[in-house]
């Protein structure tokens, strides 16, 4: 009866030692294949122009960096962060400026200037 109980728990350990391996190398492949898919996606961006890359903020170096990456690392990745960080940077205060509204002097002079009397009517006076 011991032996039935152990040869059962090792097989059961064997399968689920086979079925992680599986699982592992599943996923793997499925990462591969959606790294490839990205890569076909993002090369239509080398045929933009360079106006173009800048609307998303991208540019030529961003295109070449991503594509330099190995096969099965996903370059839509590098893409993304690359023109979020451009997004953030072109967004903050620049020159370590407040957020504060920044106001300058009036350029017409408020005290005692008022405008001249024609002795016209006012819908004449435009």
């Amino acid at each position: 009866m011991t032996t039935f109980t152990i040869s059962r728990t090792a097989s059961a350990l064997f399968v689920g030692t086979v079925a992680a391996i599986a699982q592992s190398a599943a996923l793997r492949v499925w990462n591969v294949l959606r790294a490839v898919k990205h890569r076909h996606d993002a090369a239509m961006l080398a045929n933009f122009d360079d106006r173009m890359l800048a609307d998303i903020g991208l540019n030529r170096s961003d295109i070449r960096d991503a594509y330099s990456a190995p096969l099965w690392q996903d370059p839509t990745a590098l893409l993304k962060n690359r023109a979020g960080d451009r997004q953030h940077y072109r967004h903050a205060t620049p020159f370590g400026l407040s957020n504060q509204a920044v106001t300058s002097p009036s350029l017409v002079p408020d005290s005692g200037f008022t405008v001249p009397s024609t002795g016209r009517s006012s819908h004449l006076t435009a």
